[in-house]
C-alpha cells in the first residue's frame, strides 16, 4: 500500500471518528446539557459519570480534528500552500475550542458531587453554559470556516468527486448562518427546525471519509506525483 492509499485511510478514519465521538457524547450528556437545573441533574445517581465520560470523548474528538488537520496538510499543500495552512490551523482553533468547553464541564460535576448542588446551584449553571457556547462558537461558527476551505480546495483538484465537496460548500454556510443565529439569539440549543440545515455537512463529512477509506484519492498515480514532487496548482 503506498503512502497516499495510507495517508486517505487515516483521513477517512479521522473524520468518522470525529462522528463517533461527537454523536456518543452527546447522548451521553445531552440531558445534562438540555436541562435547567444542572446542579440537580448531576447530583443525580450516574449523571455525573456519563458527563465525565462524554467530557473524555470530546477530548478524543478534539484529537481527531487536528488529525483530519495533520493528515490533510501534504495533501492540499500541493494543491494551495495558503489553504493548506489555513484549514490546518482552523481545525487546531476547532480543537481547541473543544478542549477548553470540556473542562468547566468537568468542574460543573466535581462541584454537584462535591460540595452539593443546592449551595454552587448558579455557579453550576454558568459552568455547564460555558460548555455549551464553546460548541457554538467550535464546531458551529469554525468547522463551516474550514469545511468551506477544504471543499474548495477538493473541488479544485478534483481528487474526490465534484459532488462531495459540493456539498460541503452548500452546507458550510447553513451551519454557519445557523448559528450565528443562536449566536445573536442567545440560546445554545438550536430549534428542531434546523436539524435539516446540518444535513449537508453531515453528508460531506460521511461520503469523504467513506470515499478516501473505500477508494483513496482520484487518480493514485497524479496525487502522489501531488504530494511527492514540489509545487503545483497554486
Amino acid at each position: 500500500m503506498g503512502s497516499t492509499r495510507r495517508t486517505a485511510i487515516a483521513i477517512g478514519t479521522f473524520f468518522l471518528l470525529t462522528h463517533v465521538t461527537s454523536v456518543a457524547g452527546m447522548v451521553l450528556y445531552g440531558p445534562v446539557l438540555s436541562s435547567t437545573d444542572y446542579g440537580s441533574y448531576l447530583a443525580g445517581a450516574g449523571a455525573s459519570g456519563r458527563a465525565l465520560f462524554g467530557g473524555l470523548l470530546e477530548v478524543v474528538l478534539a484529537l481527531a480534528i487536528v488529525g483530519t488537520g495533520v493528515a490533510f496538510f501534504p495533501v492540499v499543500r500541493r494543491v494551495n500552500e495558503g489553504m493548506a495552512l489555513g484549514y490546518a490551523a482552523l481545525r487546531t482553533l476547532e480543537a481547541g475550542v473543544i478542549a477548553v468547553g470540556v473542562t468547566p464541564l468537568v468542574a460543573a460535576v466535581a462541584l454537584a458531587q462535591g460540595t452539593g448542588a443546592s449551595a454552587n446551584a448558579g455557579l453550576i449553571q454558568a459552568l455547564a453554559a460555558i460548555h455549551n457556547w464553546t460548541f457554538i462558537v467550535g464546531p458551529g461558527l469554525i468547522c463551516p470556516a474550514n469545511t468551506a476551505v477544504l471543499a474548495a480546495v477538493l473541488l479544485r483538484s478534483g481528487l474526490v468527486p465534484r459532488i462531495i465537496p459540493i456539498l460541503g460548500l452548500v452546507g458550510a454556510p447553513l451551519v454557519f448562518a445557523m448559528n450565528v443565529w443562536q449566536l445573536f439569539a442567545l440560546t445554545p440549543q438550536a430549534p428542531s427546525s434546523f436539524s435539516l440545515a446540518v444535513v449537508p455537512i453531515f453528508a460531506w463529512e460521511v461520503s469523504l471519509a467513506l470515499y478516501l477509506i473505500i477508494r483513496g484519492f482520484r487518480g493514485a498515480r497524479a496525487t502522489t506525483n501531488r504530494i511527492a514532487e514540489p509545487a503545483l496548482l497554486h
